[in-house]
């Protein structure tokens, strides 16, 4: 095992990288500030899943393989710019409905209650949890930049004289924590904020999450 002085270097070095807002903390912001704060915790697996992926293939050598690979270098990053862009159109398309009156079963529900009956039960999550999974995981492998964080980053802790694959997995499971208790302390900022519950309000959410994945995708695009 690495000693302490090395891992705490390590988290001390990755902290700015995993605090600059991003596609993880914006997905979460969206969904949490949304209505569900189940989402939260799906955001971190999926992130933490991508981060362990990104280890595997640098303790494998194959992220360096990749970076060395010019054409397959651009090919990543220019899918995960798609990606986004992608995912930040299709947030906005669900902003409209996000503020759009309620439907019939709604009032047919609230009236029901306001009058001591149970109203109809309430249709299952348009977006399921796997959903919002699936899309933290796929932000995360698609993101160049956190595979160059085990190629250039983590070789600066490593010992030489120990095995190495040990050491890649210490360092990922210390910044898989990081970015869990990171993420998870926005989950309840973002859970407390009770005016981010109106229709008008998740319409605005939405579309301000599109316009910084729209944005984040550009960038990785152009860069």
């Amino acid at each position: 095992m690495m000693g302490p002085h090395g891992v705490l270097g390590f988290l001390a070095a990755v902290f700015p990288l995993v605090a600059t807002p991003g596609a993880s903390l914006t997905l979460l912001t969206q969904r949490v500030g949304t209505g569900d704060r189940r989402h939260g915790p799906a955001v971190v697996l999926g992130t933490v899943t991508g981060l362990y992926l990104h280890a595997s293939l640098a303790a494998f050598g194959l992220s360096a393989l990749l970076l060395r690979s010019s054409q397959a270098f651009t090919a990543v990053r220019l899918g995960g710019a798609v990606y986004l862009v992608l995912l930040g159109l299709w947030t906005w398309r669900d902003g409209g409905r996000a503020g759009a009156p309620a439907t019939a079963d709604g009032r047919a529900r609230s009236q029901g209650q306001s009058q001591g009956r149970p109203g109809p039960r309430p249709r299952p999550q348009a977006r399921a949890l796997s959903s919002t999974y699936r899309q933290a995981l796929l932000g995360n492998v698609l993101n160049p930049k956190a595979a160059s964080i085990f190629l250039t980053l983590v070789p600066q802790f490593l010992a030489p004289h120990r095995p190495v694959l040990p050491q890649v997995f210490e360092l990922a499971t210390a910044q898989a924590l990081l970015v869990a208790a990171w993420l998870l302390a926005w989950t309840v900022v973002v859970d407390k904020a009770g005016a981010l519950r109106s229709p008008r309000a998740k319409a605005a959410l939405h579309r301000a999450t599109a316009a910084v994945l729209v944005g984040l995708g550009l960038r990785t695009a152009l860069n």
